[in-house]
């Protein structure tokens, strides 16, 4: 089993960066591929980014590609999102996820595991 909490979120201006971190729990943490996904008000959830089990591959959706980063550190079984030159389109509760299968995947529906969320805003 793999519990998720996700922290970091918050209210930032237009342009602004944050670090999104989901701490996780499990001894399996390492075989896991993780993403991130994000849900605005009157919206389906939507991906965002995923990894693969070790970090040697990632994948972003168009919307934030050049301007996140996902990374994580199976040491500290943590899972980050860096994200730069936040636009207020990026607000959003964001969720951390997590999937016992060797390849990443985009569909909510596929992941397996998730954190209670956190909430970013991004005024302009």
């Amino acid at each position: 089993q793999v519990l998720l909490v996700e922290s970091g979120g918050g209210l930032v201006q237009a342009g602004g960066s944050l670090r999104l971190s989901c701490a996780a729990s499990g001894r399996t943490f390492s075989t896991y591929s993780m993403g991130w996904f994000r849900q605005a008000p009157g919206k389906e959830r939507e991906f965002v980014a995923a990894i693969t089990w070790r970090g040697t591959s990632t994948f972003y959706a168009d919307s934030v590609k050049g301007r996140f980063t996902i990374s994580r550190d199976n040491a500290s079984r943590t899972l980050y999102l860096q994200m730069n030159s936040l636009k207020p389109e990026d607000t959003a509760v964001y969720y951390c996820a997590g999937r016992r299968v060797p390849v990443m995947g985009v569909a909510p529906t596929e992941y397996e595991h998730w954190g209670q969320g956190t909430q970013v805003t991004v005024s302009s």
